[in-house]
């Protein structure tokens, strides 16, 4: 999914990096590939930390038009990415700090409101919560969801309503924080795999065309 990512960035980032004098247009593959790692590394690290109901909470607290940049400006995890992502402007691109933090603070809340809109579009197949929660952690929801086939599964469904206290964890007393556990054991070991975030930006450089 890290492809339609950069894809969906790279089409909501006409007016704040494309058509933006501060960002000389040879660089502006380089800073869509930068947000693109931004978003996937910071949802990735929120997993990894434990913090799945959060990114699950961000993901199915779906706002139409204006409320929804308003709303995601007071997100953590938005917040997170913003500062994150400005600071790369700045290091990497030399921007200015009022300039970092006015396109990051534009970018990453409509990329975020796109990618939530998209994950919650069923007419979205490149787009879901199953498929970015498994991009995130090594397919490790498939992997739970086949464990627990013989009672009742766990898909991204039953997993939302476990959080929402509107499921039940089939009376195995710690099993929903087991997922949770599972589930940032899969991100860590991406983030292994990529090797702290170098070789995730070698595959979203791979995008570029």
């Amino acid at each position: 999914m890290l492809e339609e990512l950069f894809n969906l960035i790279k089409g909501t980032a006409q007016a704040d990096v494309v058509n933006n004098p501060d960002i000389p247009n040879e660089q502006n593959n380089e800073v869509i590939a930068e947000a693109t790692d931004t978003v996937a590394s910071g949802l990735r690290n929120m997993v990894a930390g434990g913090g799945v109901q959060n990114v699950l909470s961000l993901f199915t607290n779906k706002q139409e038009g204006s409320n929804a940049g308003n709303s995601l400006l007071s997100n953590p995890i938005v917040n997170m990415m913003i500062g994150h992502f400005a600071g790369k402007l700045m290091n990497k691109f030399n921007l200015g700090g009022t300039q970092a933090n006015s396109v990051a603070s534009s970018l990453i809340p409509g990329v975020i409101s796109s990618l939530v809109n998209k994950t919650n579009d069923p007419g979205e197949n490149g787009f879901s919560l199953e498929k970015l929660l498994n991009s995130i952690t090594g397919g490790k929801l498939d992997s739970i969801a086949q464990g627990n086939s013989g009672g009742g599964g766990t898909d991204i469904a039953s997993l939302i309503k476990q959080f929402t206290g509107g499921g039940e964890s089939g009376g195995q007393g710690g099993g929903l924080m087991d997922i949770v556990s599972q589930l940032a054991g899969g991100a860590q070991a991406e983030q292994q795999r990529n090797g702290g975030g170098g070789g995730l930006m070698d595959i979203i450089k791979g995008f570029i065309k």
